[in-house]
Order: structure tokens, then C-alpha cells, then sequence
């Protein structure tokens, strides 16, 4: 009597006896314990995780399910597609690894119609024999699978309600004169207040330098580097994370409404609402402030593409070297345009670097040529094509003498110097891309390194 066994996995055999199937035998489900907790509220859920593990295992144990891998994450589940370990977790169960879950409640694996319709598909497919929570089973059954929809569905209508709540208490808590998140620097809350109800109140310490700072600049024509150094340097201001405070936080004080008792919510909504907590200055105060910081608008160094802006560094700090222009109106009506290079101060905020004008700098540079490592090659590919663009040009007019092609005897540091002096901007950036050097300027002078 012949007798066959067919492998289908680890624990699959497939008896045929004389061509004939006796029966298949179906493998024990490979579950994956999945265990998650949201975000969104750390505090109420630190020991949840835990607590889900320990309660699955205990019931895996009780009905000898096989647990193949535990996998945990922390991540709200609002939104599809943005949990990485549900997500592999999809891709493991494509490939074979598991066909099944186990998990606490059905919330945990979806509060979202794309992560829910992902799940519900892949029973579909047979891919997911059966998926368990605490007290529920849900199988490649047309009423167990409605179920689950259903369920995720609520868990997503209760996430939605929940948004919609949080909004209008946030209204709420702005119509009564409380501005929702941390309070800003020269404020405490009340520590023992209800949750969401409570007071704000002046910071006896930190408050009076936060008035004299706003003050200093309105009557005293400090800056906010001035401040910063002010507030750090002479009067060892800390916040309240005893950290000092950096020049962002100074220029986002100095802009805030909240301190003559306004405020904004949210930002950028154009919602205002009067705040119920005590003012640190006045807004007349406020106003002068803002008109010291607002200056007219511009043409800020950088904003304008300058010719050698990417080939300079400073050679005193060694930050890059930007540009600015500035235009002489002259007695006979005329205005004249002078381009200036200086340091960015990028790596050093107090470099003295000197400025140096463009037609200096262009002379420098020209001083340089024999030093200069240039790309040859392509520097003599550009004279190429510049001397058969002007036979072309000659043709065209009808001018019978033609340019004789002399490339082979190229004088290039002429080329150079001509594209300097007479060359357009286009031209000089594109020559100095052949450059292999790097050039500092210090004290007004340019040098190699």
C-alpha cells in the first residue's frame, strides 16, 4: 500500500493513500499579540501596554494559543497609514509570517476607516484566519466581519466626537479669558486649579525684567541681541527650566499680545479674545515696541544674486561672504550703484571682517590668475565655443573674413581677465565654476589657502 505525505508548512500534512485525499489537516493559527496606546495621553496610559500583554497572555495561555512574536507600540491610530509597527505588522502578515491577532480591543487596531478596510481585506483573502480580543473572535465569517466594522467604526465616530469636544471646550476656555497650552514666560499657572480651568498668574520673579526688557527697547532702542545679552549676561535671567533663554524666545516675547492682556487662538485664525489673567505692560507699551522691531521693508544681503557671493570665505572666522548693494543718489540726478562683500558672521556673530567693494575685489582677483587652479579643459572648451559663436556671427552679416581658430594657442589668463572686467554676471559665475581653489578675504585682501 503506497502511502504519500505532503509538506504544507510545519504542521500541515496532507495524507494520500492509492491517489485518494483522506484529509487536510490545518495547521495551528501563528498569532501576533498586538498591544498599543495612544499618544496623545502618555500620562493616563503609561502602564497600558503592559497591562494588555499581560491579560493577553494570560487568556493565550489558557486556550494553548500559539503567540509567535508580541509587538508594541505607541501611536495614535486616527490617522491611516502612520503607525510603522501596525504597518509591518500588515506587511508580515502578506508574507506568510502570522494569520492571525490577538489584541485587547478592536480599537487597538484601527480608529480609522483605511487601517480598518486593510484588515477586513486581508481576511478576505484568507491571509487572516482569525483575529481575538478580550471576550470577541472574529473570523472569514460575513456577520463576525460586519461586526468588526462596526466596532472599528464606532471607535472612529468616538475619536471624531472626541476632536469635536476638545475643540469647543478649547473655545470655551478662551471665552472665559484663558488661553489654552503653557503659559509664556512672565506667567505661572496654578498648580492646584481644576484641569482645564486653570489660573494664570504674573511670575513675581521673572516678570519685572520681562516689563524693563520691553521698556529697554522702546525707550532705550535696544535690539534683541541687546536684550539677549542684557537679560543673560547682567541679569542671569533663567527660565523656568533654569535654561537660558535664546535670542527666538526674546524676538517671540517681544511679539506677543498676551502681555498687555490680548491673545490669539488659534494662530493665524484672527480670533481674538481678551484674556482674564493681569497684564505686564500696557499696550501703548506693546505698540512702541513693535514699531522700534518693524523696520521698512528691504532688500536684505542674500536676496540678490551677486557674482562671487559662492566662491569667497572669510578668513578670519570662516563663515561664507554675502553681498549687498547700495545706491549714492549724486548731486547731478544721477544714481550710482556700488556692490559691497562682507562676512555673514554664520560661524562667529562678532567677526569685524571689513567690507570690500566689487571693483576691488574683481582687480584682486585678477592679481591672482597665475596662482589660480583652474579646470583648463573646460576653459578651453568655453573659448571654443565663444570664438564659434562670433564666426557665425560674422557669417551671418555677410563678413567674408572670417575668425581664424587659434585654440591650440589659448591665452586664457587674457580670457579671464577680459570675462572680469567686461564679462556679463552670467559669464563670471559660469567661469568661476572652473575654479578648484578656495579664496578668503581678510582685512580687504583676498589670498589662497
Amino acid at each position: 500500500m503506497n502511502q504519500e505525505l505532503r509538506s504544507y508548512g510545519p504542521n500541515t500534512a496532507l495524507r494520500e493513500q492509492n491517489g485518494a485525499n483522506l484529509g487536510l489537516i490545518e495547521p495551528p493559527i501563528r498569532y501576533c499579540l498586538y498591544a498599543r496606546k495612544s499618544t496623545e495621553s502618555d500620562e493616563l496610559q503609561a502602564l497600558s501596554i503592559d497591562s494588555q500583554i499581560k491579560e493577553m497572555l494570560e487568556m493565550a495561555k489558557s486556550e494553548n494559543m500559539d503567540i509567535v512574536e508580541v509587538r508594541k507600540e505607541s501611536h495614535s491610530a486616527k490617522d491611516s497609514g502612520q503607525r510603522p509597527v501596525f504597518n509591518q505588522l500588515i506587511v508580515d502578515i502578506k508574507s506568510g509570517m502570522f494569520n492571525g491577532i490577538l489584541c485587547w480591543a478592536p480599537d487597538r487596531l484601527s480608529r480609522n476607516a483605511g487601517d480598518l478596510g486593510a484588515i477586513v481585506d486581508l481576511m478576505d483573502q484568507g491571509l487572516i484566519k482569525e483575529i481575538r480580543t478580550h471576550g470577541q473572535k472574529f473570523t472569514n465569517n460575513p456577520n463576525e466581519k460586519f461586526l468588526l466594522m462596526i466596532l472599528g467604526s464606532q471607535a472612529k465616530l468616538e475619536n471624531d466626537h472626541k476632536g469635536q469636544n476638545v475643540k469647543r471646550g478649547l473655545r470655551a476656555k478662551c471665552e472665559q479669558g484663558w488661553r489654552p497650552g503653557p503659559a509664556p514666560l512672565g506667567y505661572l499657572h496654578d498648580k492646584y486649579g481644576d484641569k482645564g480651568g486653570k489660573r494664570v498668574f504674573i511670575d513675581p520673579k521673572r516678570a519685572p525684567l520681562i516689563k524693563q526688557a520691553f521698556e529697554l527697547v522702546a525707550y532705550d532702542n535696544y535690539s534683541g541681541r541687546d536684550l539677549y545679552k542684557w537679560l543673560n549676561e547682567d541679569k542671569k535671567f533663567r527660565t523656568k527650566n533654569d535654561k537660558k533663554i535664546t535670542l527666538s524666545m526674546i524676538y517671540r516675547m517681544l511679539a506677543d499680545p498676551y502681555y498687555y492682556g490680548e491673545f490669539e487662538y488659534p494662530i493665524g485664525s484672527d480670533r481674538w479674545y481678551r484674556g482674564n489673567h493681569d497684564p505686564i505692560i500696557s499696550k501703548e507699551l506693546y505698540s512702541k515696541v513693535r514699531e522700534k522691531l518693524t523696520v521698512a521693508p528691504k532688500r536684505h544681503p542674500g536676496t540678490v544674486d551677486f557674482t562671487f557671493t559662492k566662491m569667497l570665505y572669510c578668513g578670519s572666522c570662516g563663515s561664507s561672504i554675502t553681498a549687498e548693494e547700495k545706491f549714492k543718489h549724486q548731486k547731478n540726478g544721477d544714481v550710482r550703484r556700488y556692490v559691497y562683500y562682507h562676512c555673514t558672521c554664520g560661524k562667529n556673530r562678532d567677526c569685524k571682517e571689513p567690507a570690500i567693494r566689487e571693483e576691488e575685489l574683481i582687480k584682486q582677483i585678477i592679481g591672482l590668475i597665475d596662482k589660480l587652479d583652474i579646470d583648463q579643459l573646460k576653459t578651453v572648451e568655453k573659448i571654443k565655443k565663444e570664438i564659434e559663436r562670433f564666426q557665425k556671427f560674422n557669417y551671418i552679416l555677410g563678413n567674408e573674413n572670417k575668425l581664424e581658430n587659434k585654440t591650440n594657442n589659448i591665452n586664457i589668463k587674457n580670457y579671464i581677465n577680459y570675462i572680469l572686467l567686461e564679462g556679463t554676471k552670467e559669464e563670471k559665475r559660469e567661469l568661476l565654476e572652473y575654479l578648484k581653489n578656495k579664496i578668503y578675504l581678510r582685512n580687504r585682501n583676498i589670498y589662497l589657502k
